[in-house]
């Protein structure tokens, strides 16, 4: 299946829905495409894994229609969905290997499980992480299991990579050379990756869009350069929130606020056209951090 920009689409939700008692997913909609890094971000209890775990056919759904590499993912658990699964790397906020296996033992397991598994790529995984080939899974630390999570779902030749908190428990040096290796794989012509992550900063320096979802409804789809290039906050004082609102400088449904004690937070959807305009209020870089607070708790006019 091809996007409407021509490129292969690899994720595909339309109008998810899933019931929970007190929370549900209500109309998701959600796509990777080839060469893309979609960030999926929002609070705990967003409906984030539940989504992730919606595509991976792991859950009944019950509206909508999803699709992995152009198969249903109710279809994913049945036998017409094997070959899929050959080209989908899952790593999950927790390591799901047993727990008793040694690390050389996971490698051999995998090799069985998997027909385009490459043993010398994960040994190679296995190395750059610095994964001891005799302990076992259950001695690992949390940080040292998610790369071990991670080292398999890259070795067996996936087309996407799915990707819940993956980076979890990662020290910053090791969680660098995580993206430096998620780089390079998307730069891999057909690839793809869907990673929800509530670390930003690491979807600020590979993501390509961010989709942030909020009480189980998607909130916003925007390219991350749109957030991190053209907006920026705005730092100022009363007197000078009164003169960006009579300015008419930023349009009605497009002004959030956030008051502190030490000043007001104002979002500016073109921070060079409003630093122009005023260039006496200091007007920052947004973050991704930023444009969440501003989105989610900010107040509106």
């Amino acid at each position: 299946m091809a996007s409407s920009s021509g490129a292969l689409r690899l994720v595909e939700a339309k109008g998810l829905v899933k019931r929970y008692p007190g929370f549900s997913l209500q109309s998701v909609n959600l796509t990777v495409d080839a060469g893309e890094i979609v960030g999926f971000v929002g609070a705990n209890g967003a409906g984030k894994s539940t989504t992730i775990k919606a595509l991976l056919g792991l859950i009944p759904v019950d509206g909508g229609l999803s699709s992995l590499l152009g198969v249903p993912s109710e279809k994913l658990a049945q036998p017409c969905g094997a070959s899929v699964k050959e080209q989908v790397g899952v790593v999950f906020d927790t390591v799901s290997l047993p727990e008793h296996l040694r690390v050389a033992d996971v490698g051999r397991m995998l090799s069985h499980a998997y027909d385009g598994w490459d043993g010398s790529l994960f040994g190679k995984y296995a190395d750059e992480f610095g994964l001891d080939a005799r302990k076992q899974v259950k001695d690992l630390s949390r940080g040292m299991g998610m790369k071990l999570s991670l080292a398999c779902a890259l070795s067996h030749r996936a087309q996407l990579l799915v990707l819940d908190e993956a980076t979890a428990g990662l020290d910053p040096m090791a969680r660098e050379e995580v993206l430096d290796i998620l780089r390079g794989f998307v730069a891999e012509p057909g690839r793809g990756i869907l990673m929800s992550s509530h670390i930003t900063s690491d979807l600020e320096r590979i993501a390509d869009r961010i989709v942030c979802i909020d009480g189980g409804r998607v909130l916003f789809d925007l390219p991350k350069d749109a957030i991190t290039d053209a907006m920026g906050v705005a730092r100022c004082r009363k007197s000078d929130f009164e003169r960006i609102v009579s300015s008419s400088l930023i349009p009605n449904d497009e002004f959030r606020y956030l008051m502190h004690d030490y000043g007001i937070d104002v979002l500016v959807p073109d921070r060079y056209a409003f630093s122009r305009a005023m260039p006496e209020i200091p007007c920052d870089r947004m973050t991704i951090d930023d444009y969440l607070a501003l989105v989610l708790k900010g107040g509106v006019r």
